[in-house]
């Protein structure tokens, strides 16, 4: 997904529900009504429901050997 603040995507299983869902991992958290129409993370895809997570910035990390 190339959306503004997306730096992740991943499956998961939702907290309360205990369905499958699509984790979409965002820098931020910002309110739908803030965003530019083709930057708003779809509730579901291909029936699958979709969550956001704010993760804040992701950075690669030197790996030691």
């Amino acid at each position: 997904m190339q959306l503004a603040n997306v730096t992740g995507v991943g499956i998961g299983r939702d907290e309360l529900s205990g369905e499958d869902v699509i984790v979409v991992f965002v820098t931020r958290a910002v309110p739908r009504e803030l965003l530019p129409a083709d930057d708003v993370v779809p509730d579901e895809l291909e029936g699958v429901p979709v969550r956001v997570l704010a993760i804040g910035p992701v950075d690669a990390q030197d790996q030691e050997s």
